[in-house]
């Protein structure tokens, strides 16, 4: 395990730190409403937040009186998101998504954000994310959309040596589809750019959930277990 989590040991505080600019908090709000508005939850529910890294999500879904297991390859990462939930049901859990240690039907609802970029095999990821819910329980998977000027960018640094994107595979909400066999929805947030400004970017954010673009950044599927 120590090669892969190696990648993030060192991001915990840069990776914060990203979310406290102007346009870093446009993109961890509209990232946030659009997982909230699928994964609906409700208090007393249990949910595996898979690959949680530093926790950016954790506050608002445990806000909701639910608790969270929030599983992450590195352990600085799951440290930092500890921290960050105070008194609140998180149980933090040093382990690979290819490889869950929880028994069938574990989980009310499962989510996990920007972390299947990094796995080699998605498809078997995402079958173990419906092994661990339970039935009727729901299964959100979020990744940087391929189609985004996002993607592209960091495509781009990663041929140039960043080590952390140099194996990493960002998929279309197509793709996303493509990892399970069960009926999806995909949506899609984040059509605005890294450059711009803060009120034309939350201009465009509304003209792309209005028109329904598919080229956002941030894809997000979601699939009930039958």
């Amino acid at each position: 395990m120590t090669k892969k989590n190696a990648l993030f040991d060192e991001w915990p505080e840069k990776y914060d730190r990203w979310f406290t600019t102007p346009i870093g908090s446009l993109v961890k709000k509209y990232e946030c409403e659009l997982i909230l508005e699928l994964l609906k939850p409700v208090s007393g529910e249990t949910i595996l937040d898979a690959g949680c890294g530093t926790g950016v999500f954790t506050l608002d879904i445990l806000s909701a009186g639910t608790q969270i297991v929030g599983l992450d390859i590195s352990f600085p990462m799951l440290r930092r998101a500890r921290e960050k939930s105070g008194g609140y049901p998180f149980y933090p859990i040093l382990g690979d998504i290819a490889a869950l240690p929880f028994r069938e039907g574990s989980f009310d609802k499962v989510v996990s954000i920007t972390a299947i970029e990094f796995l080699a095999d998605a498809r078997s990821a995402v079958a173990e994310l419906f092994r661990v819910t339970k039935k009727g329980g729901s299964i959100i998977v979020a990744n940087l959309n391929s189609r985004s000027p996002w993607a592209a960018r960091r495509t781009e640094a990663a041929k140039k040596g960043d080590s952390i994107f140099r194996k990493a595979k960002f998929r279309s909400p197509d793709d996303l589809r493509s990892l399970a066999p069960a009926e999806s929805v995909v949506r899609t947030a984040i059509h605005f750019l890294k450059e711009d400004a803060p009120e034309q970017a939350i201009e465009t954010e509304h003209e792309g959930r209005i028109k329904g673009w598919d080229t956002g950044a941030f894809a997000v599927a979601q699939w009930f277990k039958p």
